[in-house]
């Protein structure tokens, strides 16, 4: 069958804001009579992958230096945006959905062993759970911090009150999982089973784990395991960049060589609607279809050269109606005259088929790949160029050369921020290099004035799990 992420992405991003810590069964059949066949492990597994989030968008767009949330509509937008976090934002309410998700995977790791069906389809099934729990607790871990390991299915509410884990405990269950997800996973699966963990996948997490680990530390032995996973992946035959940018987030690309991991909707947006366009755009492109949440930022748009190919498809500049062209504006304060996100919006959309939210890119890991060696190295080698180089140059840019440590360094965030727009990795980058306060302050369009302090590399505890668990402690500075 093919294998889709069953829910449309704000129906993902929402779940955690309509109820607290909800580590319930997810089947209204009773544990008696459940968890008995092959079946109902492969019902069981896609529960897992039916909560899976890769983190909001609007998140990591309006806490960094990408986007200006519209100051119109929810009050916690701008809240957000200005730094101006309590913890009853509704825009850090992850942390319940994510644990919904993670006591799923906790019924297949724990349920699985004793069903009666053919082996090795059972060790893969328990390492595709493993994988996205890994993926649940490396998303609360750098949201967080601290967070409760739960690794056993909660079937009672006593199990519901856990006190939080350092991080360096939640970093190493991940990194478990991880590995021993990599071991068990295939590198492919069938054109009718695409969508699910691989590898491949495995391998690039645990580079990003690695390279987020790493931090700003010289020397971090993280480097060389980022570096060396990374190219593990690269070396493995399967993935590839399209040739052209847009190619990536086409209909077409799904499942495809360039998207690694990737949540796949069966919501198409269909040029106006919601699904795999969550907050893309603002602007209407005929009057009265303007959707969206946030704008992109003047600083952002600027770093794209007119000869880098990813700007158009990144970005909606103007659009045509009745035969009338209208122009966009990066600086206009009215939210239907602005530029737009546009980059996950496919325009040759015709069906209802699913479309895909990516998780983890091709791209992304060469940059991973480039940046890591670089540091690993105290200087760029010939094959981190390559790789930088490869990014670039499908964007239309020329090959960097004979840049110093610290150029090249530069050279690849750079990179990274142009290629991963609106992916949800700028907030993390910005955190893990040490450049969250200083970029947000930087960004001080439509008076922003943002009262950024360093316990905000965190987000607050949200206050309804606060509530509902009394064992569980707010961060410092909420």
């Amino acid at each position: 069958m093919k294998f889709n992420h069953i829910a449309p992405l704000v129906a993902l991003f929402l779940t955690a804001c309509e109820k607290q810590l909800d580590l319930s069964p997810v089947t209204n059949l009773t544990n008696v009579t459940y968890y008995k066949t092959a079946d109902d492990a492969k019902a069981a597994l896609g529960a897992c992958y039916s909560a899976i989030g890769g983190g909001d968008p609007f998140l990591d767009l309006a806490t960094s230096d990408d986007a200006i949330p519209f100051l119109t509509g929810s009050a916690d937008r701008p809240l957000l945006w200005r730094y101006n976090i309590t913890p009853s934002n509704t825009f850090i309410s992850n942390y319940a959905g994510a644990y919904s998700g993670i006591n799923r995977s906790n019924i297949v790791i724990g349920r699985l062993p004793g069903i009666s069906m053919d082996e090795s389809l059972k060790a893969r099934y328990i390492a595709e759970a493993r994988f996205l729990r890994a993926l649940h607790y490396f998303n609360l871990v750098r949201l967080y911090g601290d967070v409760p390991i739960v690794t056993t299915e909660t079937t009672s509410l006593d199990g519901l009150a856990v006190s939080r884990d350092p991080a360096d405990k939640v970093y190493e269950l991940l990194i478990a999982d991880l590995k021993e997800a990599e071991a068990a996973l295939p590198k492919t699966y069938p054109a009718s089973e695409s969508g699910r963990a691989t590898s491949g996948a495995a391998k690039g997490i645990l580079a990003r784990v690695y390279l987020t680990r790493a931090g700003v530390t010289a020397g971090s032995p993280y480097w060389a395991q980022a570096a060396a996973k990374a190219k593990e992946v690269m070396d493995m035959g399967v993935y590839d960049l399209y040739a052209n940018f847009a190619d990536a987030f086409a209909l077409t690309a799904r499942g495809g060589k360039e998207n690694i991991f990737e949540i796949q909707n069966l919501t198409d947006v269909k040029g106006h609607t919601l699904g795999r366009g969550y907050g893309v755009r603002s602007s209407p492109i005929y009057p009265g279809t303007g959707s969206g949440i946030a704008r992109p930022s003047p600083g952002l748009f600027s770093l794209y050269s007119d000869k880098d190919t990813r700007k158009a498809v990144t970005f909606l500049t103007s659009y045509v109606y009745n035969g009338v062209t209208t122009t966009l504006s990066i600086t206009d304060p009215d939210f239907t005259k602005a530029v737009a996100f546009q980059k996950l919006w496919d325009k040759t959309a015709k069906t209802l088929e699913g479309t895909s939210i990516p998780i983890l890119r091709y791209a992304d890991v060469l940059l991973m790949y480039a940046e890591a060696t670089n540091e690993a190295n105290n200087g760029p080698t010939a094959d981190a160029y390559t790789a930088l180089n490869k990014v670039r140059m499908r964007a239309g840019l020329t090959a960097l050369s004979g840049l110093t440590y610290q150029q090249f360094k530069e050279a690849v965030w750079l990179e990274r921020r142009l290629e991963l727009t609106f992916e949800n990795s700028r907030r993390y980058d910005l955190i893990r290099t040490g450049q969250l306060l200083d970029a947000v302050k930087a960004e001080n369009s439509f008076a922003r004035n943002a009262t950024i302090q360093p316990f905000h590399v965190l987000m607050p505890i949200p206050q309804t799990d606060l509530d509902a668990n009394p064992n569980l402690k707010q961060n410092p500075g909420y």
